[in-house]
């Protein structure tokens, strides 16, 4: 799968250790319901949208 936008980027959430926690919490309890490792990604808007 290919996504190409210029409405939004990747989010920049290194300092935010209770965000990345919570995406991590996430994907772990959908691969229990589903049986499948997933991958979350966090976008944002870019500041050509805001």
């Amino acid at each position: 799968m290919n996504i190409h936008t210029e409405r939004y980027e990747i989010a920049r959430l290194n300092e935010e250790a209770s965000a990345l926690d919570v995406i991590k919490e996430a994907e772990s309890k959908i691969a229990r319901l589903t049986g499948k490792n997933v991958t979350l990604i966090a976008y944002a808007e870019t500041e050509q949208t805001k």
